[in-house]
């Protein structure tokens, strides 16, 4: 029995032959248990992701669902493959994606030979997009870009290892394929070209660069990374090239430092944090790869009984955060406890050990309520400035940050505080911190309303991220560009947002990506007072759903059950989008006729009365805070 999800959601038994699994419902409901990687996915789970509305009997039909698959998937002992546990559901059995995985993992001293054969064994696993019809649904979004990122991953070390056994002929076929499919990954352009130039095709390999490069610029207003630039000379000089190989001496010291053996010191556990670090900072798909690297780190030295030593461990990953959603909560909430648990532990004396991880409480409690985390902040801050340590005032002012969205209004405050950061990272050389600062100045000044001053800070911010290669940062000044081409009646339809949109995929920020796009164009209608209709029930909301729900169901004429959602709606969480999702809030309420809420959104609403809703987050905006403000001061909204 194998579980096909690298393609067209499949399945066959073991002799190959395809098994019969009906309609798309049946296929979403295999692909969602799939996506689980074999933990239970509960009942109520189920209907909310296969339904942007579930019909009234909902369950009943996933059980029937469940029931036909079994019948299909299930030639042996019941209920062995789909597994009821609790409250929903389980798949036990492999999936093609189980298999690519350990097949894309590199395997320590393997030589090029072995290589070739697993990753070419990997790659023919391939049918199309993972999870097929359902690639683009948000419960199965994270998971087909992780498979996809592995899967260009995989591509790019097979072709480096065919460079570096000097058949560069062999590599071409499969990087032209791998290039055109991925028109903004500079990698596959620069290997192609690599591959060109090295098979004694000079001319075809610069057309492959120049060709990239003028995409880049057209269509993002953006450079080409220095490796690519580097390599564009040395073709035009006719040099010869260094290959891949050489991009392999990080990779070959880790291994080395591996294959020294030995328990797990506190001096190697304070070296996988800071490589963890630099990982994150890396961007891509080595974010959450950092993020998961950091927590094991953080739990192996919780096991050496020394409050000092996990204390070093997490301190010793000192990488800001500029979005007030994480990326992984459960992680961050681990965390937080780590972090909590080593506090109450450590003995006195250790203040900057103290102010790191209270600063690292304040940072992993992102767009959590309650005033713990702010407090926490307050202190590492306190206890910075006392000791004078610039780095360590700047990682407290990152937690001081990440903590000053506890009600609405505070964009002058964060702008004074990016307005310090800078100042600090600039004159002591640390550019990382330079780098949020910038960015939070970039926020600000949007929520402002002060879009030139914002744009002066994107510019720069691109020019401190090509220096210091640092290509994530581009997410954020490419979507200011949408967001303030909306802002000022340029772009009336949000195509500016559909074309930063494809800047999501794969950078390795989930807590960002996650139903941003939509909810750009749906804050865009609701300021124009456009219908929200046209977005279908595949689109993927994440977690600003409760939020969109109103909108939707007013656009499909369901006016009670609007009414109903936005009652259900709950308060937003602290955070850059706090202001837009309260916009989102009074207008429903305004149309509903709901006083309650309308009220509750004013009281939210009126310290942020001169800022512009969502342009918090330099990414979207729902426009001026007063015109909601405005809205709801001028309509009689009375309410049940």
């Amino acid at each position: 029995m194998l579980i096909g999800v690298l393609g067209p959601v499949a399945a066959w038994d073991a002799t190959g032959t395809p098994l019969p699994l009906k309609g798309p419902r049946h296929r979403a409901v295999l692909a969602r248990l799939a996506v689980a990687r074999g933990r239970v996915v509960p009942l109520g789970v189920l209907i909310d992701d296969l339904w942007e509305i579930p019909p009234a009997r909902a369950a009943g039909s996933v059980r029937t669902f469940v029931a036909d698959l079994r019948r299909v998937l299930e030639t042996g002992k019941p209920h062995e493959v789909l597994v009821t546990e609790g409250p929903g559901y389980a798949l036990r059995a492999e999936t093609d994606a189980d298999r690519f995985t350990r097949l894309a993992g590199p395997e320590r001293d393997a030589g090029p030979g072995r290589t070739l054969e697993v990753s070419g064994e990997g790659l023919d696993l391939w049918r199309g997009p993972a999870y097929g019809e359902f690639t683009d649904e948000p419960w199965a979004r994270a998971e087909a870009e992780r498979l996809t990122e592995l899967r260009h991953a995989l591509t790019e070390r097979r072709a480096e290892t065919l460079l570096a056994a000097g058949r560069p002929a062999d590599a071409v076929p499969g990087l032209r394929a791998h290039a055109a499919g991925q028109p903004w990954r500079e990698d596959a352009h620069r290997l192609l070209a690599l591959a060109l130039y090295r098979s004694g095709r000079q001319a075809d390999a610069l057309e492959v660069i120049r060709g990239f490069r003028e995409r880049l610029a057209d269509d993002l207003g953006l450079d080409a990374g220095p490796e690519l630039s580097g390599l564009e000379a040395a073709i035009l000089r006719r040099d010869p090239v260094s290959g891949p190989g050489d991009r392999d001496v990080l990779a070959a010291t880790a291994a080395a430092y591996q294959r020294a053996g030995g328990a797990l010191t506190r001096t190697r556990l304070e070296s996988a944090a800071a490589l963890a670090g630099s990982l994150a900072l890396g961007g891509g798909s080595g974010l959450p790869e950092a993020m998961s690297q950091r927590l094991a780190a953080i739990e192996a030295a919780s096991r050496l009984d020394d409050p000092v030593a996990v204390a070093r461990v997490i301190a010793g990953f000192a990488v800001p955060a500029i979005w007030t959603r994480p990326d992984d909560p459960a992680l961050a909430a681990r965390i937080v406890a780590a972090a909590s648990r080593t506090l109450a532990e450590l003995p006195d004396g250790a203040e900057p050990l103290r102010a790191r991880l209270l600063a690292t409480i304040a940072l992993e409690s992102r767009g959590t309520s309650g005033t713990r985390p702010r407090e926490a902040a307050e202190r590492a801050e306190t206890i910075a400035r006392r000791l004078g340590d610039p780095a360590l005032l700047l990682f407290a002012l990152a937690g001081t940050w990440m903590q000053s969205f506890w009600r609405t209004g505070l964009a002058g405050v964060r702008d004074d505080l990016g307005q310090e950061i800078v100042t600090l990272a600039a004159r002591h050389g640390l550019p990382d911190f330079e780098i949020l600062g910038r960015l939070v100045r970039m926020q600000a000044l949007g929520a402002l309303g002060d879009f030139a001053a914002a744009g002066e800070q994107a510019r720069t911010l691109e020019e401190l991220s090509r220096a210091g290669e640092r290509p994530g940062v581009t997410v954020f000044t490419t979507w200011f560009r949408a967001m303030d081409a909306v802002a000022d009646g340029r772009d009336t339809s949000g195509e500016g947002y559909r074309h930063a949109s494809s800047l999501l995929e794969g950078c390795g920020m989930p807590g960002v990506a996650r139903g941003l796009p939509p909810l750009a164009l749906l804050c865009l209608r609701v300021w124009r007072r456009d219908p929200a209709s046209g977005f279908g029930d595949g689109t993927g909301w994440g977690p600003y759903r409760p939020w969109a729900r109103p909108h939707l169901l007013l656009a499909a004429a369901r006016r009670d059950e609007a009414a109903r959602a936005l009652r259900e709606c709950p308060d937003p969480p602290p955070g850059v989008l706090a202001e837009a999702l309260w916009c989102l809030t009074a207008r429903a309420a305004v149309v509903l006729d709901d006083g309650f809420v309308a009220r509750a959104a004013r009281e939210a609403l009126l310290p942020a009365s001169g800022e512009i809703a969502g342009a918090a987050s330099g990414m979207l905006t729902a426009g001026p805070v007063r015109d909601y403000l405005d809205d709801m001061d001028r309509t009689d909204v009375r309410g049940p």
